[in-house]
């Protein structure tokens, strides 16, 4: 299990490479720090249920982050 959060730290990494290109630089510098603590989880060797109650909890709160971000931050497209 915690190869996978080094997996999810190198497609984060992808991910933050390109935004940084495209010059989406705020987009880019989320990613990056996603990428560093992908990757400190995945060398600090937890127990597996651990790394899956934290990647439970990283998903909720990136739901709700997304959600939020798309109801209200966004607004109604006009």
């Amino acid at each position: 299990m915690a190869r996978m959060f080094r997996v999810l730290g190198f497609w984060t990494l992808v991910i933050a490479l390109m935004a940084f290109v495209g010059d989406m630089f705020e987009f880019a510098l989320l990613f990056f720090m996603q990428t560093a603590v992908f990757f400190l989880l995945g060398y600090l060797n937890f127990t597996e249920k651990t790394y899956l109650l934290m990647f439970w909890g990283y998903m909720v709160l990136a739901f709700l982050g997304f959600t939020y971000w798309t109801v209200f931050e966004m607004g109604i497209p006009v």
